[in-house]
């Protein structure tokens, strides 16, 4: 294996990029299109599912047992509940993500046809002005902001004027800083970050002019935010899939914001343990920053794959995401690694060749590390 530079200015160009395109889940198309093109740049074949994940082909010396690498396009954002008679809406969440978050945010509202208009969530009671101290007691939840359109609207029957409809889709601004020291701000950089760390660690493959071992399909998909995730682009004869998001610095938690996390168990359960570890003796022999953790309040495409009964070995590798589904925040230094690390497992072996065949005989099974037990 070769440790590859990473293009980190390439890495920067298309985060930001891809921060500019509006893409809650069920709401994609617009980034599918993004990512299609840069892929075409990058010269790497892909497929389009139905409904809009990609799964693109860097090919190797042998197809089987081959490898898959995912991200994930869609990003939270909300959608409009009803129509209130004070000319403002009512919105529900898309994806899992607390109403704090959403107050004061600006936001796009896609209405039916090519229409869009802005607007800004506010709590309920939102002026001091009017309110005075009740604005520090109101609760927080969806229930308690509403979303004020720039437009003139005073009542229900203004908003239907106005074209708009229970069911719009809301995009949340990003209020995207990218800092001169490496530190870079934004609402969703989960999982965009990921998909252009992703992106950043295949163009340095295909320019260095590496063949790789096994067959590498990067996988982007539209619907994690909402739990189907990579259910529907798999293949049956993907062996291993390693799953690209977002870790958590916080107290009690292990995760770094510099370098690598690499997540042992999230609320779905263990990673596997071979390929897990395999990612880890990656770091250490080519001195990837990296950290292990593991993630209570958490789920992945990995679970949606092996759900859809998918027979694979997953693991979870992360970029560092401060306050991850808030206001977050990561580090170059962090995607730069990840992207590293990702272009090294590309060369590597297939974890085990037996993988390549669904169903083998017990000889040549994986075995780990135990104290040899009696019967």
């Amino acid at each position: 294996m070769n440790k590859i530079k990473v293009d980190e200015p390439y890495l920067v160009e298309l985060l930001k990029n891809l921060l500019k395109i509006p893409s809650p889940a069920g709401y994609t198309d617009s980034i599918v299109h993004f990512v299609g093109e840069e892929l075409r740049n990058l010269k790497i074949p892909f497929d389009v599912t139905r409904r809009g994940a990609i799964r693109a082909d860097i090919m190797g010396k042998q197809t089987s047992p081959d490898r898959a690498i995912v991200a994930h396009l869609d990003t939270l954002g909300a959608m409009v509940r009803s129509l209130k008679e004070n000319g403002r809406m009512s919105i529900a969440p898309i994806g899992h993500w607390s109403a704090r978050f959403a107050e004061g945010a600006k936001a796009t509202i896609f209405k039916d046809g090519n229409e869009n208009s802005r607007g800004t969530i506010l709590p309920l009671k939102a002026s001091g002005h009017v309110f005075n101290e009740e604005i520090d007691t109101q609760p927080v939840g969806w229930d308690h902001i509403e979303l004020r359109p720039d437009q003139e609207a005073s009542s229900r029957e203004d908003l239907e004027r106005l074209g708009y409809h229970i069911g719009d889709f809301v995009a949340i601004d990003p209020d995207s800083e990218f800092n001169p020291n490496g530190y870079i701000n934004s609402r969703h950089l989960d999982n965009k970050a990921g998909v252009a760390l992703l992106l950043a660690a295949a163009k340095s493959i295909i320019e260095s002019k590496i063949e790789l071992p096994v067959d590498c399909h990067l996988l982007f998909t539209i619907s994690e935010e909402v739990g189907s995730g990579a259910s529907a682009v798999l293949h049956q004869d993907v062996a291993e899939m390693v799953s690209i998001d977002n870790s958590t610095p916080a107290p009690g938690q292990n995760s770094i914001e510099e370098g690598v996390t690499i997540a042992m168990m999230d609320s779905t359960g263990p990673f596997d343990y071979h390929l897990t570890h395999k990612l880890i003796k990656i770091c250490e022999a080519n001195e990837i920053p990296h950290a292990r953790d593991v993630f209570r309040y958490y789920r992945c495409d990995a679970a949606s794959a092996v759900e859809a009964g998918n027979d694979l070995r997953t693991a979870l590798v992360c970029f560092g995401c401060d306050a991850s589904h808030g206001y977050e925040r990561t580090h170059i230094k962090s995607l730069s690694a990840l992207a590293q690390l990702l272009a090294l497992y590309m060369q590597s072996q297939p974890t085990f060749q037996r993988d390549r065949d669904p169903l083998a005989p017990l000889p040549g099974f994986s075995t780990q590390p135990v104290e040899k037990f009696k019967l």
